[in-house]
């Protein structure tokens, strides 16, 4: 028999062993040939006619070939790993390492780039599918089309041709390095199992629940006013995570055993069948693979909380835009203003105009802080607020000596929490303080963010206002040449579209800031889209590709235990017997990893939500459950694989 003739039915005889790596294959190719003719679509000159788009998605593109590589070199390993006896075969039969190396090669290129070409046109099939989600996502009024790019197949074919030779790499080496006994006993060699927990082991497991839980601690009060400087606040981020990525790999490191010791004690050693499949086993294995469980972990919880944080910036991007620009239109400029009305007057528009003058004004709010100091860091200037007339604001009638603020956002609220009522100071240009009675704080906004550069507004009685007016310090006013904002709101509905279409036709004259609330959301919600998108995307992969790696080690384990389910088999025990601590172990095996994650995941969040936007549990919630719903999809396979290998122990 030829060499070409053992190659083939070679292949022909392990194809049905390798389904798992051709899924891995097809999959990787079809992920990354999507995500690349992307860049290549038309369509998508909007998303990338942005520097931080266009960066975004290249940058993207360079994680997501990690990623694939990363898991292909893995399946790779394990698949190699469970040929190992036959390569040993091939080398007592006298074949050399270089003709075992030739013949492995030729059958991975056959296999390698077959699955490629499938690939390319899955991701071909579904790169409409994933256009028209990114369109969606960043209000891009366009039909995706479905259409091939060479420069995407050159490309993809272009990287997993080096992917491709970095495991043939691997492979001679793999072949190099092994001996003929060694080729045979790569298979039986288990990870490795310690029979006793020793005390540094006990230290080390304690060591890690701290070492997270202190890392929790410090992320709840990361913008609670304990920080208030900005390098103590990045020292405290970087121990953050410090303790948390230390803290999860001392816990598989030796917490997991140390928790399951204790729950063999508290038994006397006295387990079932269903806790020495499940239990006993996870205490050593998490152990040995204590550093991919981290890792796994880790980026685990980077995409989720990455992915929540944009859901939430996308989530939040309405009610962000009414905030930073309350009405439908907003001017800085008068005259500006005034040419606006003029078109909407010309074309029969009924609309609504609000002029409010405004002057920005230090302000003492000692008397009102939470914890009764400015609570901002010390780089930061003395805290000033829009001061504006209650004349400026229905149904608000204040005394001389009354005061109320307004737009006070969930940032503010945390890095400037203030009390609903107390004593304040206003300082005027000259020095002189006049002392007013704060009597509520509302969150709702009169003025745009130019005028208020993202603080509170405070609001004044009338003559308060007068009295402020004719001694207040030009220089610290955001916009130096005028102190009046006007913002307009067209009263019908339908005539909305058309006066949208005027505003961008008006050629406005003279300095001054024009926006529509319109326009800033959806430039939000396009930036925000786009990055969930890429956020999302990664997630996926990674999601998908740690899922399968742990389900290919499950399967590594299965057929490493496959004579011990043998031996429960003869003596008495059943096959569902067996499968209930299979299936208790999967739950150990995926879930941990999973909740760990998602609760690194859930403070990372919980930190720092606010900077992003308005809403916090929605967003987040539904990215965890559809994070786990997927998970769990990998759990369920490696319980159906151990009972393809239970079922056949016997």
């Amino acid at each position: 028999m030829s060499t070409n003739q053992l190659i083939l039915r070679n292949f022909k005889k392990n194809i049905k062993n390798y389904y798992l790596y051709i899924f891995a294959l097809v999959f990787s190719v079809a992920l990354y040939f999507a995500f690349v003719t992307l860049q290549y679509d038309p369509g998508m000159e909007e998303a990338k006619s942005s520097i931080k788009g266009a960066a975004g998605l290249r940058a993207a593109s360079v994680l997501l070939i990690a990623i694939v590589s990363v898991f292909l070199l893995y399946a790779n390993k394990i698949f190699m790993k469970r040929r190992s006896k036959e390569i040993g075969l091939f080398q007592l039969i006298g074949m050399t390492k270089t003709q075992v190396f030739r013949m492995l090669s030729l059958e991975n290129l056959l296999l390698y780039f077959s699955s490629l070409f499938v690939g390319t046109f899955c991701g071909f099939a579904s790169s409409k599918l994933v256009m028209m989600v990114l369109y969606r996502l960043m209000g891009i009024n366009k039909i995706a089309e479905l259409s091939f790019s060479p420069q995407a197949f050159v490309q993809t074919l272009i990287v997993f041709t080096a992917i491709y030779l970095l495991i043939l790499l691997t492979n001679y080496l793999f072949i190099k390095k092994q001996t003929i006994l060694s080729l045979f006993k790569v298979v039986s060699t288990t990870e490795g199992r310690v029979k006793k927990l020793s005390l540094l082991e006990m230290m080390i497991g304690i060591a890690g629940i701290a070492f997270i839980i202190a890392g929790y601690y410090i992320s709840s009060k990361l913008f609670s006013g304990d920080f208030v400087s900005m390098k103590s606040l990045a020292m405290a981020m970087i121990l953050i995570l410090a303790l948390v990525i230390i803290g999860t790999y001392l816990f598989y490191k030796g917490s997991v055993s140390f928790l399951g010791n204790l729950v063999r004690k508290k038994k006397d050693g006295h387990l079932n069948i269903n806790e020495v499949l499940s239990l006993s086993s996870i205490m050593f294995r998490m152990k040995s693979n204590s550093m991919l469980l981290t890792i796994i972990t880790t980026v685990s919880a980077l995409a989720i909380g990455l992915l929540s944080l944009s859901y939430i910036s996308f989530y939040s991007a309405e009610k962000s835009g009414k905030n930073y620009v309350p009405n439908d239109y907003s001017f800085t400029n008068e005259k500006q203003a005034a040419q606006f009305t003029q078109e909407l007057d010309d074309n029969g528009i009924s609309y609504h105009k609000r002029r409010v003058e405004n002057i920005a004004v230090p302000v003492n709010m000692s008397g009102i802080s939470e914890n009764g100091k400015q609570d901002l860091p010390k780089e930061m200037p003395s805290p000033k607020a829009a001061v504006i007339s209650d004349q400026s604001v229905n149904g608000v009638d204040l005394s001389p000596n009354e005061a109320m603020f307004t737009g006070y956002s969930d940032i503010l609220r945390k890095l400037l929490p203030l009390k609903d009522s107390g004593q304040i100071g206003l300082k005027t240009k000259t020095g002189k303080i006049l002392t007013q009675k704060s009597i509520g704080i509302s969150d709702e906004y009169i003025i745009s963010y130019h005028f208020t550069g993202g603080g509170v507004t405070l609001i004044v009685d009338a003559t308060v206002f007068e009295q402020l007016k004719k001694d207040f310090d030009p220089e610290i006013q955001p916009q130096k040449d005028t102190i009046i904002y006007t913002g307009i709101d067209i009263k019908n509905e339908a005539d909305k579209k058309k006066a949208h279409k005027l505003f961008k036709q008006v050629p406005f004259s003279g300095n001054g800031i024009t926006e529509a609330q319109s326009d800033y959301i959806q430039g939000q919600k396009s930036t925000m889209g786009l990055a969930m998108f890429i956020v999302g995307f990664l997630g996926l992969a990674f999601l998908i590709t740690s899922g399968c790696i742990l389900y290919f080690k499950q399967m590594d384990e299965s057929e490493e235990e496959k004579a011990n389910y043998t031996i429960l088999r003869k003596i008495g025990y059943t096959q569902g017997d067996l499968l209930k601590g299979i299936q208790l172990k999967q739950l150990f095996n995926f879930g941990i990893p999973l909740i760990i994650g998602l609760i690194h995941g859930y403070f990372a969040v919980q930190s720092g939500w606010f900077l992003f936007g308005s809403e916090l549990w929605t967003p987040m919630m539904l990215v965890m459950v559809i994070y786990t719903a997927l998970y769990s999809i990998f759990a369920a396979l490696s319980v159906l694989y151990y009972k393809k290998v239970i079922k056949q122990a016997l």
